[in-house]
C-alpha cells in the first residue's frame, strides 16, 4: 500500500467549522478530477462527516476515569500528561524508556478520518491526528521473533479514580499480532481535529485500530513490549467467552448480550436510524487478507 501524503497540514485542520467547511470544498473538487481528497489516499480516511468535537470529547469509554460514558469527561481533568514517557522493551533492538518528544521525534504526524466501532452498537466518525504505529516500530527495530505486540495503560489512582475500585485488573492491557500492528492503517492518536489529544480520549497516545471494535484502542500508553506469545489482553481475561483476542467488526458474530448487525451513530440523538453494521467496520478490502483461512466466528 502506498504512503499517504495528506492534502491538509496539521495546522490547517482546526478550528472544527474550518475543517469541515475545507473538507466539504476539497470533496467538491476531488468530484471533479481538480485535487485528490483523503479518501483517493489507499483508503486510509472516509468521506462520512466527523462528528463533532462536543460528541468525541463527551461520550467515552474509559473505565480508569469511571464507567458512566460521561465519567470520562468529568474526572480526567485530574490526569498528568506532561511529562510523559513510554517503555519500549522486549524483542526490539533499542529498547528503553523514551520521553514523549523522543517518540515523537522524526514521526510524520497525519490527520486521518476513520469509522469507530464500539462493541456496544454505538459509532462515531474521529479525524483524528497521528502516526502510523509501524514508524514507530521501524525505530527501535522489531527483532525476527517477535509476534505480537502488547500495550500497557498508565496506573495512577491518585489521577484516574477508577482505578480506585477493582473494576478490572489493572492496568489495561491490549494486544495487536505484529501484522495487524504493522498494517498502515494502525495509528498511535496524539489528536484529534488537529488539536492535542483531550485526556478523556487517551491522552498523549493512545491506539487506533480502525477495523477492530473500540476497545482494543488502548488509551494513555506508557508500555509497548515485543514479544513471541499472545499476550492476555484486559477484556479477554476479564470474559473470555464474550470477548476475544482479535476483536474485528463482524456483523455476523453477536456478543452474547446483543446483535452486532447495526449499530447507531453518536450525535443524532435518540432516534437515530440505525444502519447496518460493515464488514471489519468498512475497511473488509485493506484487512481480510490478514485473516485468511481463518474462522472468524472462533477467532473474534
Amino acid at each position: 500500500m502506498a504512503r499517504w501524503t495528506p492534502d491538509l497540514k496539521y495546522s490547517d485542520i482546526t478550528p472544527e467549522r474550518t475543517y469541515l467547511n475545507r473538507r466539504a470544498v476539497l470533496a467538491g473538487l476531488g468530484a471533479a478530477g481538480l485535487v485528490a481528497g483523503p479518501a483517493r489516499a489507499a483508503g486510509f480516511s472516509v468521506e462520512e462527516v466527523p462528528n463533532s468535537f462536543e460528541d468525541i470529547t463527551n461520550y467515552n469509554n474509559f473505565y480508569e476515569f469511571g464507567t458512566g460514558k460521561d465519567d470520562p469527561a468529568r474526572n480526567a481533568h485530574m490526569l498528568t500528561t506532561d511529562p510523559w514517557a513510554v517503555q519500549i522493551d522486549g524483542l526490539v533492538d533499542k529498547p528503553g524508556t523514551y520521553d514523549l518528544a523522543d517518540v515523537l521525534d522524526g514521526l510524520p504526524i497525519e490527520e486521518r478520518v476513520y469509522r469507530f466501532r464500539c462493541v456496544e452498537a454505538w459509532s462515531m466518525v474521529v479525524p483524528w491526528n497521528g502516526f502510523q504505529l509501524s514508524h514507530l516500530l521501524d525505530k527501535v527495530g522489531v527483532q525476527p521473533s517477535a509476534r505480537y505486540v502488547r500495550f500497557e495503560t498508565l496506573v495512577r489512582p491518585e489521577e484516574m479514580p477508577g482505578q480506585r475500585r477493582a473494576i478490572l485488573d489493572w492496568p489495561y492491557v491490549e494486544g495487536l499480532r505484529l501484522d495487524e500492528a504493522m498494517h498502515p492503517l494502525t495509528l498511535v492518536a496524539t489528536g484529534i481535529y488537529g488539536k492535542d489529544l483531550p485526556n478523556q480520549n487517551g491522552a498523549p497516545l493512545r491506539l487506533v485500530v480502525p477495523w477492530k471494535y473500540g476497545f482494543k484502542s488502548i488509551k494513555s500508553i506508557v508500555r509497548i513490549t515485543l514479544q513471541t506469545d499472545q499476550p492476555m489482553n484486559t477484556w479477554k481475561d476479564q470474559n473470555h467467552r464474550e470477548y476475544g483476542f482479535y476483536s474485528n467488526v463482524n456483523p455476523q458474530v453477536d456478543h452474547p448480550r446483543w446483535s452486532q448487525a447495526t449499530e447507531r451513530r453518536i450525535g443524532g440523538g435518540l432516534f437515530t436510524k440505525r444502519q447496518p453494521t460493515l464488514m471489519f467496520n468498512g475497511y473488509e478490502d485493506q484487512v481480510a487478507g490478514l485473516y485468511k483461512g481463518m474462522d472468524l466466528s472462533q477467532d473474534f
